[in-house]
């Protein structure tokens, strides 16, 4: 039962946290897409503004000819 209260304190924290960053930051995006952003992102080294504003942050990565791609997102 401690375990069931401890997971549901922190959903509730970030979920304020996300909602006082998207409040400070003044970004019009949901609060879903916000938390969906950030898990699918969770482990790329990336500022949290460029991930919630508009700018495409892959644009500066450079492509080395040497390394095969799975997928060409481009």
């Amino acid at each position: 039962m401690n375990a069931v209260k401890t997971q549901i304190w922190i959903g509730i924290s970030v979920y304020v946290m996300i909602a006082i960053t998207k409040k400070t930051l003044k970004i019009e995006m949901s609060l879903y897409k916000i938390l969906q952003i950030l898990s699918v992102s969770v482990f790329e080294k990336v500022s949290i503004i460029q991930l919630l504003t508009k700018s495409n942050y892959k644009t500066g990565q450079h492509h080395t000819p040497n390394q095969l791609t799975l997928w060409d997102l481009r």
